[in-house]
């Protein structure tokens, strides 16, 4: 558990966010430095204007950070790694969301706060690496079944596996989990972790979807009317959810082995 972990951890998320933008198909609105108008409004106690959105400096943007969403999930008694894993999804899909996948992935009755019981599973966990890969397991399947994942699911999925890798080095070079040898992945669980992202890859289904309208029309069967994109998100999604069914079947069995 490393508290000094947050200025390495909002710096992570800074560099995900970027700067200004204002993107009409996203609820938020404008942002800047991942803040959005409503949070902005919200910390200085009245609304504020996209000018003063566009203005907001990083000395703000952290102090909302740290305020808002780390402290939220109380990231200070996390232990290195599973701080940014939940840190960041707080940030992507609010404190809520990101307390409710930890207790999910720990096992604990689920109630959105992260309270003494959270903390000590979260502790008391045999690996931490292992933590975060079940963690933001189900962070992406549950990003595959908001409506709005076809539209932004691959930078959601780039964010989650970058996060992921910041995260295990954060873990490796953090203290050991209790009952844990060695700070880094077995060779079946890194497997798992690597197996999982080809699965969850958009652009291999996108491919596979088109060879197969080619082979399709080689074959004499007009696939003019195919909407490959639309397919493609389709069965990612199918895919997602059953990974997270056979996931949560296998994390299962390890707790009650």
């Amino acid at each position: 558990m490393v508290a000094i972990n947050f200025s390495r951890c909002v710096d992570l998320i800074l560099a995900n966010e970027g700067g200004y933008v204002d993107d009409p198909q996203d609820l938020g609105g404008a942002t800047n430095l991942g803040i959005t108008r409503a949070t902005l409004s919200a910390y200085r106690g009245r609304a504020v204007t996209k000018d003063e959105v566009r203005a907001l400096r990083i000395g703000e943007a952290k102090t909302i950070y740290r305020r808002n969403y780390w402290n939220a999930v109380s990231a200070d008694d996390l232990p290195a790694g599973l701080d940014l894993a939940v840190f960041d999804c707080a940030v992507n899909s609010g404190a809520k969301r990101a307390a409710l996948l930890l207790q999910q992935a720990l096992g604990v009755k689920q109630d959105g706060i992260i309270g003494p019981i959270t903390l000590e599973a979260a502790a008391a966990a045999r690996r931490v690496v292992e933590t975060i890969a079940r963690y933001d397991e189900l962070r992406l399947a549950f990003l595959a079944r908001l409506p709005t994942f076809p539209r932004f699911g691959k930078g959601w999925r780039k964010r989650v596996e970058t996060v992921e890798r910041e995260a295990l080095t954060l873990a490796a070079s953090g203290p050991a989990s209790a009952g844990s040898p060695s700070p880094m992945p077995q060779r079946s669980g890194t497997f798992m972790i690597d197996l999982k992202k080809i699965l969850l890859n958009r652009p291999i289904w996108a491919n596979l979807v088109g060879l197969a309208s080619i082979g399709l029309s080689l074959f004499g069967i007009d696939t003019s009317g195919l909407d490959t994109a639309g397919l493609s998100d389709s069965i990612l999604q199918v895919v997602a959810g059953a990974s997270f069914i056979v996931s949560s079947v296998l994390h299962l069995r390890q707790r009650t082995s």
